[in-house]
């Protein structure tokens, strides 16, 4: 039986022939060789590979928070690639979700006041059953009128992780979102994002180095010396780090025989 190929319509994001450079010269650094890749809708993505993959680079360029070298880049229907600041400014409030390692709070907001402060800048009203359904779901019900010093990191990184569900984004990207985390907390944040995946519809997009937090997604895409190299379906903790020590060999083989090519 022939596969059902996703349509436009199931893609969140997209990356097509995509190349980001830096420098040029001797001094130049390809960080991204024609990636192409498609990121569908309701997933749990997760991206790895070796220090220096590529792997942020992608993130950032999907996410709209860096320019492309040559290429396009998609989120939903919205062509990323080539839009004015202002153009751009309006996507990542309104189409894009971002949870980061340092969390990004405020210090003299409360976790409450944190959480809608995207939805405050945009000057929009939060729809409060939604909202009461992201705060149930991350378990801050008793912490909203708390200031970020007055909460661990795990119970920080669960406010920004709210912060970027409550718009409702058409995809939350989070980079390294347990880095700074212990064990628990890292837990507790990981199966926050993997619920709004399965509960809410959610679409997840997470660059991280710990094949555990991998293990939670529904897809890893690996990444070598700039190029999409391998992926893994429903992963395992030991599978995805199977992988990752594959990948070191690969990434020799790359950086010693491959073409870059003119960009």
């Amino acid at each position: 039986m022939t596969a059902t190929l996703p349509t436009a319509v199931d893609i969140a994001a997209r990356a097509v022939d995509v190349w980001k450079v830096y420098g040029s010269g001797e001094a130049q650094v390809i960080a991204l060789h024609g990636v192409s890749v498609e990121l569908q809708r309701g997933q749990f993505t997760a991206i790895m590979g070796p220090s220096g993959s590529g792997k942020s680079t992608l993130m950032h360029c999907l996410a709209g928070l860096d320019t492309v070298t040559r290429g396009e880049v998609y989120v939903g229907d919205a062509r990323v690639t080539g839009l004015s600041d202002r153009a751009l400014t309006d996507l990542r409030r309104d189409k894009v979700g971002f949870i980061f390692q340092q969390f990004n709070l405020l210090p003299t907001l409360t976790a409450e006041e944190n959480i809608l402060l995207p939805l405050a800048i945009a000057g929009r009203k939060p729809d409060r059953d939604w909202f009461d359904t992201v705060i149930d779901t991350v378990g801050l019900r008793d912490r909203l009128k708390h200031r970020p010093t007055q909460l661990s990191g795990g119970q920080q990184q669960r406010v920004a992780c709210a912060r970027a569900l409550v718009a409702r984004p058409e995809v939350i990207f989070a980079d390294e979102p347990t880095g700074n985390l212990d064990s628990r907390s890292g837990a507790e944040v990981l199966s926050f994002l993997r619920n709004s995946v399965r509960d809410f519809g959610q679409t997840i997009v997470m660059v991280t180095h710990d094949p555990n937090a991998a293990s939670y997604a529904d897809r890893v895409i690996f990444l070598a010396d700039g190029r999409v190299v391998d992926e893994l379906r429903d992963p395992s903790a030991e599978a995805v780090l199977d992988r990752l020590k594959r990948l070191d060999v690969t990434a020799a083989q790359l950086a010693d025989g491959a073409v870059d090519g003119a960009v």
